[in-house]
C-alpha cells in the first residue's frame, strides 16, 4: 500500500510518500514541499496546491491519502484559511478517487513519537528512525507529511492486528 501524507498549508504544503513495507518496515519515496509566492492571492495559492498535490499523485499513484487536521490557532483567519488549503487537497484526493484519512496533529504525534505534544524535532527524530533514513526530512514540512503518512499505515496495521485477534478468539 502507498500513502500520501500531506501536513497543509498556504504558504508551504509539505508531502511524504510512503510505502507500506515487509518485514523490514515501511519505505520512503518521496517528501518535499509545495510553496506557494507569498504575495500570491489566496486563490492563486489554492490553485498551486491543488496543481502540486495533483502531479504527485499522478507520479506515484498512491492508495490512500492522508491529511492532518485543522488545529485551532489563536488566529481565526489562520485557521480558515488552513481549511481552504485543506479543501483542495481533500478535493484534488477525491478527484483521484483516493481513500481519504483525516488526522488531528496530537494524534499523528502520539503515532509516530508515542506523545501528543511532541515537537517538530521530535517528529523529525521518529520519522528518520522509523524509516531508517540517514538524515531527517527537510524540511520540517515534509517530515510532517511523511509523518501523516506513516500514521495512516500504523493505524492500518493496527486494524488488521486487531482483526487477527479476533478471529483467533472467535476459534476458542
Amino acid at each position: 500500500m502507498i500513502v500520501l501524507g500531506i501536513d497543509p498549508g498556504t504558504a508551504t504544503t509539505g508531502y511524504g510518500v510512503v510505502a507500506s513495507g515487509d518485514a523490514r518496515g515501511h519505505r520512503l519515496i518521496e517528501c518535499g514541499v509545495i510553496r506557494t509566492p507569498a504575495r500570491a492571492p489566496l486563490a492563486e495559492r489554492l490553485n498551486e496546491i491543488y496543481d502540486g498535490v495533483c502531479e504527485v499523485i499522478q507520479r506515484h499513484h498512491p492508495d490512500a491519502i492522508a491529511v492532518e487536521d485543522v488545529f485551532y490557532a489563536h488566529n481565526v483567519r489562520t485557521t480558515v484559511v488552513l481549511g481552504h488549503a485543506r479543501g483542495v487537497i481533500l478535493l484534488a484526493g477525491q478527484r483521484a478517487g483516493l481513500a481519504i484519512h483525516e488526522y488531528p496533529p496530537a494524534t499523528i504525534k502520539k503515532t509516530v513519537v508515542g506523545r501528543g505534544a511532541a515537537t517538530k524535532e521530535q517528529v523529525q527524530f521518529m520519522v528518520t528512525r522509523l524509516l531508517r533514513l540517514k538524515s531527517p526530512p527537510q524540511p520540517a514540512d515534509a517530515a510532517d507529511g511523511v509523518a501523516c503518512a506513516l500514521t495512516c499505515l500504523l493505524s492500518a496495521n493496527i486494524a488488521k492486528l486487531r482483526l487477527k485477534v479476533i478471529r483467533v478468539g472467535d476459534r476458542l
